[in-house]
This record gives C-alpha cells, structure tokens and sequence, in this order.
C-alpha cells in the first residue's frame, strides 16, 4: 500500500516514493510536494523534522489500519445460506394420490 501525503504548503495530494528517495538520490518530503520542497530548498527554508516525523507516522499508521481492516472483512465474509424451506405450505410440491 502506498502512502498518500497532503503538502503542508499548498493542499495538494501526492504520492512520494516509497522509500521516500527520488531517483537523484535526493529525500522527498513527507511534509512538502516535489514543486513546494524545491521552493523551500531555494528560499532556504529547512523541513521541521518534529512535524517531518509526525506526518511520516501518521501515514504509516493509517496505511495499517486500512490495511487490518481490509483483512477483517475478508476474514468475516462467509456464504450466505439459504432459507429454510417449509415442510408444507402454498408453495410446496406434494404427491398427488
């Protein structure tokens, strides 16, 4: 399961790599897109390790829980049975003598 992040700088989605290493070498950013991290790198703006590490754990546990419960409800489906028939009744066949 991929983790989902929101940029902390301008709302948007995004989905960093999953060992968070961009295919320079350089670390993505848990906190901030590709675009707002180049932008914060440029004005010199360092990503705040505390709120970093919170965002990081934050999506890992919720990457658990959807998994576990995704597990949970396959565990719980089972085959629905059928009704029980009537012995006697409007619908019933029976032998004619």
């Amino acid at each position: 399961m991929r983790l989902v992040f929101v940029c902390q700088e301008c709302g948007v989605h995004y989905l960093p790599p999953e060992d968070l290493r961009y295919g320079d070498g350089s670390a993505a950013s848990p906190l901030w897109c590709g675009p707002c991290q180049g932008r914060m790198a440029e004005l010199g703006v360092g990503e705040p390790a505390l709120a970093a590490a919170f965002a990081l754990r934050a999506a890992r546990a919720a990457a658990l829980a959807s998994t576990a419960t995704s597990e949970d409800e396959g565990a719980r489906r089972t085959r629905a049975r059928r009704p029980a028939r009537a012995g006697s009744g409007p619908g019933t066949r029976t032998r004619l003598r």
